[in-house]
């Protein structure tokens, strides 16, 4: 069994003396896990860092097997987070996030796509913020936890649209909410899609994305707790405001 794909490398971990084992997100292969031999070699260690853009061959004896990795740089992102803290963060919470949420082996070729471009704006920290949330939303939508956003679940209008409910993910009309409205997650117009917004209505996204991320994904993964990198990275930006 063998195969090549290009992905983005989510996690190593040493394997014996010398190999490592690491876990890609390839768009045909979804996330794989492989052997890379020499893995903490001198040569190959520097280009196996979370992030990285890697062509990828895995091979094996049988398709269940762990198989082999090898592997060759395709860009490396190292630069761009490392030369800022908040990049450093949202890369550690994107990685963290597609290990922590994806199964393996199964393709989800638009989240890979939305994944690559985000961190391919990693060093534009004027839109990356607002990038990132959008990811986060992708990311719920693809393991089935869609927000609907475009009319209030109420009433059915599509205007003053101000919050989410907590259960259904459904938008909630300002005047619908009444005496529910501090029982409700916000809805800033940034999380329909509607302008840039500002730090503060991203914060406000984050907030209710991490609801969802939290309550409904990890709760149905077996009450996992979420990683910690995704809170890091929040925390990383809510102080710059």
């Amino acid at each position: 069994m063998d195969w090549r794909d290009e992905g983005i490398l989510l996690s190593t971990r040493r394997h014996g003396e010398t190999s490592a084992i690491i876990d890609v997100f390839t768009p045909e292969h979804g996330r794989h896990s492989g052997v890379v031999r020499g893995g903490t070699s001198r040569k190959i260690a520097p280009i196996l860092q979370p992030g990285a853009q890697l062509d990828v061959t895995w091979r094996a004896r049988l398709e269940d097997h762990i198989g082999s990795f090898q592997v060759e740089p395709v860009r490396s992102r190292a630069a761009a987070a490392l030369g800022d803290r908040l990049a450093l963060a949202g890369l550690n919470a994107v990685t963290a996030l597609l290990s922590f949420s994806l199964p393996e082996r199964e393709p989800h070729a638009r989240l890979y796509r939305r994944s690559e471009q985000l961190l391919d704006l990693l060093d534009q920290p004027e839109v990356w913020p607002l990038a990132y949330l959008k990811w986060e939303l992708c990311l719920l939508e693809e393991m089935g936890y869609a927000l609907d956003l475009d009319a209030c679940a109420v009433t059915g209008q599509r205007g003053d649209l101000a919050f989410v409910s907590p259960k259904s993910g459904r938008a909630v009309s300002r005047a619908a909410a009444g005496e529910w409205a501090t029982r409700l997650l916000p809805l800033p117009d940034v999380l329909r899609g509607v302008g840039s917004g500002s730090d503060a209505e991203v914060a406000e996204g984050y907030r209710t994305t991490g609801h969802f991320l939290t309550a409904h994904l990890a709760a149905d993964l077996g009450n996992k707790p979420l990683p910690e990198a995704r809170a890091r990275f929040v925390e990383a930006f809510t102080r710059r405001l």
